[in-house]
């Protein structure tokens, strides 16, 4: 009757599988598990190949930024009706300018002051084990005289390593020369036809694939531009602060301090302080401790005012990742890839944090294909300037005849 009715049958459930004596939450445990175990053993493979072929991921890293950077400088010429190859040959100038500058500040003002440095450094240390000794404090004077001279013969012994280590890559002059070459290649070309690159590369996917892939990449190219513009102004404001203080506290050699700042700040948080600590180092060798410590006051409120107002506001608002986020991010990074890691850490975070967001929330039209709708477009602009050398030349002819 029930059959009769409509009503399906009821299964019987097979009593011999073992799932279905287990707890739904152990079930659904074990499906989270193999899918996450398998999340992470494609990411290391991941990290695995790009650390094999990291002489060319760094570079081709680094030309990204410099093009989210440069390019609105390239968009400001299109904008006013230039054509772009001037916009990209100002922006290279101003790049290699500014970039010229620093190189010639900090080589002018260490050229005379590093040596200098290095004698007063040894004369501080021998002036602060002759005042132990004469405190009487019971301090093994010999011994620590003897590890200073071990701590020096090994970094002398081992600094190849060491360096190493710290770059997360193993540089060499030949990888140097080629690393600069091919970011200045990738540059160049992403300047100039950045977005036919980025469409070939969606053209390899699917074509439902292409408006979602699309989308999610603008989003993360919006993000890695804003990012890059704000790690420029938060790290002017702590170079501008700690040279300040640095010049205020008669610390010689503030101009390299500042620049240093500057470069280092691009690694959020621990470069603006690395960075800092070398200044406070300055001003002991050649101040004093108390010299010392106002200059390491200046560092710590600087990066205070960083921290606790710059990064919330100003790059919180700009990448909409936690500060505690970029923490995580930037250490993970350095004990991944050492200080390529670190410099890229923030930015791939802040991607892939908006990559995520347009994927989840569908921010994209399906109905349109931005692979095809990019070919249209660069057809029709391409039979106009055709036309247009046509009408030119026929207008010559006639000129002539």
């Amino acid at each position: 009757m029930e059959e009769q009715r409509g009503e399906s049958p009821v299964e019987p459930v097979d009593q011999r599988n073992a799932a279905y004596e287990l707890p739904l939450g152990i079930r659904v445990a074990a499906a989270w598990s193999w899918r996450l175990i398998i999340i992470v053993i494609a990411s290391a493979a991941l990290l695995w190949g790009i650390v094999q072929v990291r002489i060319i991921v760094v570079p081709v890293l680094i030309a990204i930024l410099l093009t989210a950077l440069l390019m609105p400088i390239v968009s400001w010429f299109e904008r006013r009706g230039l054509p772009r190859w001037s916009g990209v040959i100002s922006s290279l100038v101003l790049l290699f300018a500014t970039l010229w500058v620093l190189v010639t500040l900090i080589v002018s003002q260490l050229r005379n002051g590093l040596d200098d440095l290095v004698t007063r450094s040894e004369q501080v240390w021998l002036e602060s084990l002759h005042w132990v000794e004469q405190n009487s404090w019971g301090l093994p004077v010999d011994q620590m005289k003897g590890w200073l001279q071990e701590f020096v013969s090994s970094l002398g012994k081992y600094q190849g390593e060491i360096w190493s280590g710290a770059m997360g890559v193993a540089v060499s002059a030949g990888q140097l020369i080629t690393g600069a070459l091919l970011t200045f290649f990738t540059l160049i070309f992403l300047l100039i036809d950045g977005r036919r690159i980025w469409i070939w590369v969606v053209g390899f996917l699917p074509a439902k694939a292409h408006s979602p892939v699309d989308a999610a990449g603008r989003a993360g190219w919006l993000s890695v531009g804003q990012y890059v513009r704000v790690q420029i102004f938060v790290a002017f404001v702590d170079a501008f602060g700690i040279g300040i203080g640095a010049a205020i506290l008669g610390v010689p050699l503030p101009i390299p301090i500042a620049i240093l700042v500057f470069l280092g700040s691009f690694i959020p948080f621990l470069g603006a302080i690395t960075t800092g600590m070398l200044a406070a180092f300055i001003a002991l060798v050649y101040n004093g401790p108390v010299n010392a410590l106002l200059m390491l006051g200046v560092v710590i409120l600087v990066n205070q005012i960083e921290g606790h107002v710059l990064q919330p506001l100003v790059m919180g608002s700009a990448v909409r990742v936690h500060p505690l986020g970029v923490v995580l991010a930037v250490s993970a990074g350095a004990l991944l890839a050492g200080i390529p890691g670190a410099l890229f850490a923030v930015p791939l975070a802040a991607s892939a944090n908006a990559i995520v967001n347009t994927l989840v929330q569908k921010k994209w039209d399906p109905n349109i294909d931005p692979a095809a709708e990019f070919h249209r477009r660069d057809h029709v602009k391409h039979e106009a300037k055709s036309r247009a050398k046509y009408i030119a030349r026929i207008t010559r002819r006639g000129g002539n005849a």
